[in-house]
């Protein structure tokens, strides 16, 4: 240890102490800020060392010892680079200030900075290059209270580019900023929408039955899948029109619309018969129900 001055790893061993004693009340924040202060500390020792490469490989290799020695598992040198890499990410990025406008009873750490997830879900953010790309996922991880695999389906689903293709840069900005901004209905309907959590194999065809129950099956994701606002409301939802009887494949409601949302689910190429029943379905809803 005489390598290694004792008053770094004390304050090391500090951070997680602190971290400990407030498990009870904050365990995932608790952890997203120790991580956090040992990630400043590591960079702020490596910048200290002559040769900066070999004294950082060096300083990571004793610290994971000494943590491993003291605190158990959790504290491999990769472990520690990703607590480095989290602190040299976070430190440069300004979303914090955004965020804790919009949620400022959660606390912040004596450096200032605010963290809203789970130190998985910020391994899953830090791997994302696109800074603006990363606030829009970050901001709406908080807002939707998105676990890490809803994350992880958003991002791999490219929810960010698909929201971003009809919007110009100005607009592309705010996205980044405040997430999806909610302006007009058409904001808070996804084009296309990708539906790989059905599990359906690759066959030839389907039936639009067997979509239907597979959408029914995963309706939870779905819904996730639809945007914010969505409650489900029936399946075959029969109505009458003009004596003669109608079934809507599935029927929805918007929360933030005041509006139902109907689907008429169609395999294959859409015509023009399909449009004109989809507008007698709509006149229904809007003259008789609203």
């Amino acid at each position: 240890m005489s390598n290694i001055d004792i008053i770094f790893l004390q304050k090391v061993s500090g951070i997680l102490e602190d971290a400990r004693k407030n498990v009870k009340t904050a365990v995932n924040l608790s952890m997203v800020y120790s991580y956090y202060e040992i990630g400043r500390i590591i960079v702020e020792e490596e910048q200290n060392g002559h040769e900066k490469a070999d004294y950082g490989k060096y300083i990571l290799k004793e610290l994971s010892q000494y943590l491993t020695e003291h605190f158990g598992k959790g504290f491999s040198v990769t472990n520690l680079k990703q607590m480095r890499q989290f602190y040299i990410v976070y430190s440069k990025d300004q979303i914090s200030q955004t965020l804790s406008d919009q949620f400022p009873e959660l606390p912040q750490n004596h450096s200032g900075r605010q963290f809203y997830l789970s130190w998985s879900h910020y391994l899953q953010l830090m791997r994302i290059e696109n800074i603006d790309e990363r606030h829009f996922y970050e901001i709406e991880a908080v807002q939707n209270d998105w676990s890490l695999t809803e994350l992880k389906r958003q991002f791999n689903s490219a929810l960010y580019e698909r929201l971003a293709l009809s919007k110009d840069k100005d607009k592309v900005f705010e996205l980044a900023q405040k997430g999806q901004v909610i302006e007009n209905p058409q904001d808070l309907v996804k084009d296309p929408y990708v539906l790989e959590f059905l599990g359906l194999d690759e066959l030839p065809e389907y039936s639009e039955t067997e979509l239907e129950s597979r959408i029914i099956d995963q309706l939870q994701k779905f819904l996730l899948e639809l945007g914010k606002g969505f409650t489900f409301v029936g399946r075959q939802v029969r109505f009458t029109f003009e004596e003669e009887h109608f079934r809507v494949d599935l029927v929805f409601y918007n929360r933030l619309l005041r509006c139902f949302v109907l689907f008429d689910l169609k395999i294959g190429e859409l015509k023009h018969q399909d449009i004109g029943q989809m507008q007698m379905y709509v006149n229904y809803y809007v003259c008789e129900l609203l």
